[in-house]
Order: structure tokens, then C-alpha cells, then sequence
């Protein structure tokens, strides 16, 4: 049995990873010019809702912008297929890409994207992904968000019609991010300040 025919019904999946709790800290960027606090749940719902709204085909979309680090300490930085999931960020790579090389080598990153209202920072540790449950839920979630990702067959990457053509071939690696800080800095009229959180 294929690993697409094992997890072929994704709608009871649930996520073994537990979703991030409130930020254990909560810093106003803005305090010195009178700006407020922003509030996490706000931007983070935002982050959600980029899965749903974002055509993965528009040149409009929102664009994942991931930064790793090379061997000589050099920042490395490149746009990603991301999406916001359970309390973390989510991204997938090719195996002789060298985000993947950066990150086998020392996991620290940080994911940036501009939502609606806000441009935003998460910064933390990227952790391969390998667990064919929650594999085929990430995957699920790029499929209902346009694009149509599945689980390989050994159920631990996933495989698509269509990727970056320098990703190399399918399979690619699912990654997580659990947030360690972020920013979060509002962009629209009605999103005034600038934040940082601790988890």
C-alpha cells in the first residue's frame, strides 16, 4: 500500500506536534513613540490565514523569505514554500539544497513574510520532519492551499507535480520551526507597532 493510499483521508488527521503556547514574553518596540502593543493572536492569525488566501500560482502572494546559516557563520537567504500550522512554521526543501545543508549543520533560522497587516520574523531551530502522520497533514494543508503536494511513498517527504526547479527531485524534506522569538512590526493603518515576543 502507497503511502498516498495509508493517508489518503487527512480530514481526522491530528497533529502529533502540540501547538506553541502564549508567549512566555511580551516586549513594545514602539513604547518609546507612543505606539501599542500588538497583540500575537492577531498576527498569528494572519500567518494562518496566508494558507488559505494565497494563490501559490499569483505573483501577488505572500513570499517566505528563509535564512540559514552557511559554515563560514555567512547568512544564507532564500524564498521557501512555508505555511503557519499548530503553532510553528512549516517549510519543505529539496535534500542537496544548501538551506538543507545549512540546517543539518546547525539548525538555527529565521522565516520572515509580510501578511495583511503586518511584516513578520520568526526566528528559531529547523527540525526535519519524519513522522508519516503528521507528513501527510502538512501536506494535506499545501494541497488545500493550491498546491498539490502529497506524502512520497515511503510517507516520511512529500512529492508534488511542480516545485522550484532547484529543489531537485521529489522527495523533499518537510521542516518545523517552533518559534523561539518573533517580530512583528504593523504595516496597516489599523495595525500600529512593533513587537517582540518570547516563547
Amino acid at each position: 500500500m502507497s503511502a498516498r493510499e495509508r493517508f489518503a483521508d487527512t480530514s481526522r488527521l491530528v497533529l502529533v506536534t502540540p501547538a506553541v503556547s502564549t508567549p512566555m514574553e511580551t516586549t513594545n518596540l514602539g513604547e518609546a513613540d507612543g505606539l501599542p502593543t500588538l497583540e500575537w493572536s492577531q498576527v498569528e492569525a494572519q500567518l494562518t490565514d496566508l494558507l488559505t488566501h494565497d494563490d501559490p500560482r499569483s505573483p501577488n502572494r505572500s513570499t517566505f523569505w528563509l535564512i540559514t546559516l552557511n559554515a563560514d557563520g555567512s547568512p544564507h537567504v532564500t524564498s521557501v514554500g512555508a505555511l503557519w500550522h499548530a503553532g510553528s512554521l512549516w517549510f519543505q526543501t529539496g535534500e542537496r539544497t544548501r538551506k538543507a545543508k545549512n540546517v543539518a549543520r546547525d539548525p538555527r533560522c529565521t522565516i520572515s513574510v509580510a501578511t495583511g497587516g503586518f511584516d513578520v520574523m520568526i526566528a528559531g531551530e529547523a527540525r526535519r520532519v519524519t513522522n508519516p502522520k503528521v507528513i501527510a497533514e502538512i501536506a494535506a494543508l499545501w494541497a488545500k492551499g493550491g498546491w498539490p503536494a502529497e506524502p512520497d511513498d515511503a510517507g516520511t517527504g512529500i512529492t508534488a507535480p511542480f516545485n522550484a526547479p532547484t529543489l531537485g527531485p521529489p522527495p523533499w524534506f518537510v521542516y518545523e520551526v517552533k518559534p523561539r522569538t518573533a517580530t512583528a512590526v504593523g504595516t496597516a493603518e489599523d495595525t500600529p507597532g512593533s513587537t517582540r515576543w518570547r516563547f
